[in-house]
């Protein structure tokens, strides 16, 4: 169960880079996912800001017509380290050994981004559509199934795994 959800976040960052990680970042500062020594960061405010930023900026950098593909190597080479870095936060409430964690994430972004370009350019394809109204889709599945991947993720870490419990007061 651990290691399929860090694979969908990574999934999730191979649909938007900064996305999951913003997520991620919310659900720390707001006391849902509990991170200790280094990977306390995250319930900054100002990981959040910087992160929240990051994801809005490539959400609409994304719609330009100019923008290079995912699948091109800058792009899923940033999608692979963004996961597997995702997946390294994640492997601490979890109980994941980190190696293992980060090499699932980062499969789970390259396997996101080609099948989140197969699944765009498809859609684009047979609703003869403009690709803006599909990436907005886009859009909102990937921040929709990011919080849901995180919840299971702070559940599943609370109920099971005997770490802090999840809530959202601080």
């Amino acid at each position: 169960m651990n290691l399929l959800l860090v694979a969908l976040l990574g999934g999730c960052t191979g649909l938007r880079t900064f996305t999951p990680m913003a997520v991620l970042c919310w659900f720390a500062w707001r006391g849902a996912l509990h991170f200790s020594r280094w990977r306390s960061f995250t319930a900054s405010v100002i990981a959040v800001v910087i992160f929240t930023l990051l994801a809005l900026l490539e959400l609409a950098g994304d719609k330009r017509p100019d923008a290079p593909a995912r699948t091109a190597a800058p792009g899923l080479s940033a999608r692979a380290v963004f996961g597997a870095f995702a997946a390294l936060l994640l492997a601490q409430p979890l109980l994941l050994q980190p190696a293992t964690a980060m090499v699932v994430g980062a499969i789970g972004a390259v396997v996101g981004s080609y099948l989140g370009w197969f699944v765009r350019t498809r859609t684009v394809a047979a609703l003869k559509s403009a690709d803006w109204p599909v990436a907005v889709t886009e859009d909102i599945v990937t921040i929709a199934l990011s919080i849901t991947f995180l919840h299971l993720a702070a559940v599943h870490g609370a109920l099971f795994l005997g770490n802090q419990g999840i809530g959202f007061g601080k």
